[in-house]
């Protein structure tokens, strides 16, 4: 039976100087998943709005599933005001509150994580209590737990970083967000010894350091994997550590080794920096393209 991944988080509007596109850190890499080929679902909540709708109409053009997106009846859908900088790095403005802040543990929801080979969960969407205790009842489950650290302020509380590390076989964030855990936990200095500790500490066997345009590192059950990324024109990055995720799990899945799935997961996420929008379409010769470059 081929594995099944569930996604559960915020799906919201990215309003970018180039338009309003879909994301959601969650979402993306549900879509980016999807992409891969792999059997996904993506749980979430939307507004009783034509936003919501919209997003409702986009999934099932790319052939997603819908059925464990919420309707909510007073939320409105989830909206981000995107700035980027020169370099094309994204600062958010994330409204609050929204529909994804009040995900319930519907029976349907309860079942696809039980029947789930691994779950996809972040901090952002733990921000409000609603989302929090519904993720906490998914991850009671024997899915690998796949964490998706995503500091956004004000949204970055210690605590529900230091839960989702207890619970993950997996862990993902970048390296500005390492340093943060380094400060809140006591860990050593340096990437390595940092993601060493950090993986030691919570019993992670996994955790992967992405570092923008410096590619990633991973520090794989008791391994380091350096690769220093590929050199692309940025459109926007927003959504490129959502792709990386997405192909970075897809390779977990598969068993590939850990070499080759850091440089794929590394060459996916330069391709999505290269356009406009968190998750457009897969262009495969344009990734292999890229994959063949010389670092």
């Amino acid at each position: 039976m081929a594995d099944r991944i569930l996604c559960i988080g915020e799906v919201l509007w990215d309003a970018l100087p180039a338009g309003l596109f879909l994301g959601g850190a969650p979402f993306n890499a549900a879509c980016h998943l999807h992409e891969l080929g792999r059997t996904v679902c993506f749980a979430s909540r939307v507004g009783n709005d034509e936003l919501g709708r919209e997003i409702v109409r986009r999934l099932r053009r790319r052939g997603m599933r819908t059925d464990l997106l919420q309707t909510d009846p007073e939320l409105a859908t989830g909206f981000v005001i995107v700035s980027l900088d020169a370099a094309g790095s994204p600062t958010f403005e994330i409204v609050h509150p929204s529909a994804w802040d009040a995900i319930e543990p519907g029976a349907d929801l309860v079942r696809e994580a039980g029947s789930a080979s691994a779950i996809v969960f972040g901090s952002l969407a733990q921000r409000s209590e609603r989302t929090r205790q519904t993720v906490r009842r998914l991850l009671e489950v024997k899915a690998k737990k796949v964490f998706d650290v995503n500091l956004r302020p004000p949204f970055d509380g210690c605590a529900v970083v230091e839960e989702s590390l207890r619970a993950a076989d997996v862990v993902k964030l970048n390296d500005d967000e390492l340093r943060r855990l380094t400060e809140w936990f006591g860990l050593p200095a340096g990437l390595r010894d940092a993601a060493a500790a950090l993986s030691d500490r919570y019993a992670c066997e996994t955790v992967c350091v992405t570092r923008g345009a410096n590619g990633a590192c991973l520090w794989h059950q008791g391994a380091w994997h350096d690769h220093p990324g590929f050199s692309v024109e940025v459109a926007d990055a927003v959504g490129s550590g959502d792709a990386f995720l997405a192909r970075l799990l897809s390779g977990f899945l598969a068993k590939e080794h850990a070499e080759s799935m850091l440089a794929a997961a590394n060459a996916l996420g330069a391709y999505v920096a290269t356009r406009h929008g968190a998750t457009p379409r897969h262009d495969a010769a344009a990734i292999a393209s890229l994959a063949r470059r010389r670092v």
